[in-house]
């Protein structure tokens, strides 16, 4: 049933995640002719994976905690990609940039699960 419960969580998480990093690109990116390097679907996904998760440790239930923090956040949240983004920054140079993606998304990732723990 754990596994079951995961694998749900995951099946709305990852497709979601897809989603919003496609719209932060399409959509806010191009349409507002915003330049940036720094990869910010991946930044949005992990930031508000980390409210979510914050917002968890209150719950005691463990069919919440695996279908939404396991599941869900898992398949949602992506550290390779946050680390492999930033790794091709810093390759191409954008070392500034780099360290600038790292500071964002520990800091605001943090902030984010202390802000949803306090609510929680």
């Amino acid at each position: 049933m754990s596994v079951l419960l995961v694998a749900l969580g995951a099946a709305v998480g990852a497709p979601l995640r897809f989603l919003v990093d496609k719209h932060m690109v399409d959509r806010l990116l191009r349409s507002t002719r915003l330049s940036s390097p720094l990869p910010w679907g991946t930044f949005a996904v992990n930031v508000l994976g980390s409210f979510v998760l914050g917002l968890l440790t209150g719950v005691t239930d463990q069919t919440v905690t695996l279908l939404v923090g396991v599941g869900f956040c898992g398949a949602f949240t992506t550290y390779s990609t946050f680390a492999a983004e930033t790794t091709a920054l810093a390759a191409s140079g954008r070392r500034a940039a780099a360290l600038l993606n790292v500071v964002l998304n520990l800091g605001v990732g943090l902030l984010a699960a202390i802000v949803g723990a306090v609510l929680a």
